[in-house]
Formats: structure tokens, C-alpha cells, sequence
């Protein structure tokens, strides 16, 4: 099974401004982003499906309907492919839902306004692929769940997203915390390393196209496309993996 990141991030420290000085021309750059002000749509709907699956599961009996969620090898081989997905929306209790989801939602606040709904949605949904492929090569045979693959992630990307501005993420809560994070994932027996090192993996690798800095902005279509193809590779690594 797969625990939860423990720690929920304190809020960023405001960027440091400028020194005052006689103003500049502003230099011209691409819109590639959300109006500020714009609803966090994907964020809402992930905490929604992950909120009600677990009520639903806890009202219909948990042991009965979260195994049609989770993944494992034995289920991929029956043919049960849709499970790359669905274990990201399943918890081992209400301490696994709330940390996953407050992290989920600080994070999707932070960045959905910020690059848009799409890209943010391929960002989560890539990352929780790389967490359901890191965890199915690194413990075949454990039944695994959660949404720490996703939300890992999302935290690897933001990492690396800070270092492309310049910004140190260890002077920050949510670099802190994402070390802190990988410390215990190492450090206590039940956490799923690989479905944790596999989203953060997967999630620092689309922050590269997704968390562009304005001096090397990419194509839009390179910008949607690279998780797509990042998607598709991890199902083909998935599907030899248990196909060997």
C-alpha cells in the first residue's frame, strides 16, 4: 500500500522584488497561461473523485470495492489496464485522503492558475501514470493506491520549476517539504518508493516542457504533446513489463 506525504506545505514566501530603478521597457513574451482570477477546474474535480470514491467505498464495504481500483501485476495481466489510473483515486483511510488531497489542492492552486487547466491536468495525470509504473516494476506483487504518485509529482515539477527561475526551492516550505518527504518515504517500511520516486521522476521530467521559463518558451504543441508521448511510453513500458 502507499502512505501518504505526511507534511502539508506552508504557503511560498512572496518573490523578492527588484531594487527600485528607472523603469524598463517590459519585453515582449508569449501568453501561454490562464487569465489570474480563473477557477482551478482540474484540481476541484481531482479532490471531488477522490473524496467521493472514498465515501462510496466506505459506505458499499472498502474491501469489496477498492480492490477494483488498486493495481497490482496479477490485475494487469487479467487485462485490467484502466487500473494505471484508477489506483490513483484510492486511500487506505481518511489520514491517506486528507494529506494526499491538501497537498493536491495547495499545489493545484499554485499552478493551475498559473499554466492552465490543460497543461495541469497532463502534468497530474502523467505523474500519476509514472507513480502506478514506478510501483508495478519496484513491487509487482503489492497492492497499491493512492494518490502520492500524482502528488510527488506535482512537487518534482514545481522543484525543478523554481531552479529554470532561478529560485532556490530549498529556501522555500515546498522544497523543504518535498525533501522531507523523500527522507521518510526512504526511511519507513509500507510507503511505495516506487510509486513515489516514479511520479517525482515523471513529474520533474513534464515540468520540462510543461514549466517553461519565458526565455525558452516552447511550442504549444510541444507543451501538450510531450506528456502525451510520455503517457503512451509509460503504458508500453507497462505492457512489456508484464508481458515478459
Amino acid at each position: 500500500m502507499t502512505f501518504p506525504p505526511p507534511q502539508v506545505p506552508p504557503p511560498l514566501p512572496p518573490l523578492p522584488r527588484a531594487a527600485q530603478s528607472a523603469p524598463r521597457k517590459p519585453r515582449a513574451r508569449r501568453n501561454n497561461y490562464r487569465q489570474p482570477g480563473s477557477k482551478p477546474t482540474v484540481t476541484n474535480a481531482v479532490i471531488s473523485i477522490n473524496v467521493g470514491l472514498y465515501l462510496w467505498m466506505s459506505l458499499s464495504g472498502f474491501d469489496k470495492t477498492s480492490i477494483n481500483f488498486v493495481i497490482s501485476r496479477q490485475f494487469l495481466e487479467q487485462g485490467d489496464w484502466y487500473r494505471l489510473l484508477s489506483c490513483g483515486f484510492v486511500h487506505f483511510g481518511v489520514f491517506h485522503l486528507a494529506m494526499n488531497m491538501l497537498l493536491a489542492y495547495q499545489l493545484g492552486q499554485m499552478f493551475e492558475q498559473k499554466i492552465g487547466s490543460l497543461r495541469f491536468g497532463l502534468l497530474y495525470f502523467t505523474s500519476l501514470l509514472g507513480g502506478s509504473v514506478g510501483a508495478l516494476i519496484m513491487s509487482p506483487e503489492a497492492i497499491t493506491g493512492g494518490a502520492s504518485g500524482a502528488v510527488f509529482g506535482l512537487m518534482a515539477a514545481s522543484f525543478f520549476g523554481m531552479r529554470q527561475q532561478g529560485i532556490n526551492p530549498l529556501q522555500t516550505g515546498l522544497g523543504l517539504t518535498f525533501v522531507l518527504n523523500i527522507v521518510i518515504t526512504l526511511a519507513i517500511p509500507g510507503i511505495s518508493i516506487g510509486g513515489h520516486f516514479g511520479g517525482a521522476a515523471i513529474g520533474a521530467l513534464c515540468g520540462l516542457f510543461v514549466l517553461t521559463p519565458t526565455k525558452r518558451s516552447l511550442p504549444k504543441f510541444v507543451e501538450i504533446g510531450a506528456p502525451l508521448v510520455i503517457s503512451v511510453a509509460l503504458i508500453l513500458v507497462a505492457v512489456n513489463f508484464v508481458n515478459a
